[in-house]
């Protein structure tokens, strides 16, 4: 997704809105776990700052279809990214991609990369069964659910006999 950045640069015009609905290729999808990403909105301006350095100010929105932690059924994941600041700061200076630009910016992987960052570890569907939480001999441990160390129990009672004090 590339944006001209001539005019900016020459000062001929004061921003370049942005006003984009993209769908994400299969192929970077199956490296991030994603079963599907259509019509992500991307919308919002490229400016110069004070000191001339090109600044993006931009709010990505959409839906993520990723399986289910549990059952693999799709689930449907919104997001809404805001991605704001300096270019400098959103460029990798070691990355083998990242090249200077003269008159146009691909803004698709900076989106990308803060999209990856929005991905959770799971998710888990509403309808997944609980009786697959359990089995012969075990049992899914959720995060609600409390554990102490057993090996730190004998502290408890110390510290309860040290209050009665």
């Amino acid at each position: 997704m590339n944006v001209d950045l001539l005019r900016l640069q020459n000062g001929i015009d004061k921003k370049v809105k942005i006003n984009e609905t993209y769908s994400f290729p299969k192929e970077m999808l199956e490296v991030a776990g994603v079963s599907k990403l259509d019509d992500a909105h991307i919308e919002g301006e490229i400016t110069l700052d004070a000191i001339g350095e090109v600044y993006l100010s931009l709010e990505v929105s959409g839906v993520m279809i990723i399986p289910c932690a549990i059952t693999l059924k799709p689930v449907s994941y919104p997001f809404d990214i805001v991605i704001e600041g300096p270019l400098s700061e959103f460029q990798d200076s070691d990355e083998e991609n990242a090249k200077k630009f003269v008159n146009s910016l691909d803004i698709l992987p900076i989106i990308w990369e803060n999209i990856l960052m929005e991905i959770p570890m799971r998710v888990v569907s509403d309808d997944a069964d609980p009786s697959l939480m359990h089995g012969d001999g075990w049992r899914m441990i959720t995060d609600e659910e409390e554990h102490p160390n057993p090996g730190l129990a004998g502290l408890e009672d110390l510290l309860q006999d040290s209050e009665v004090r």
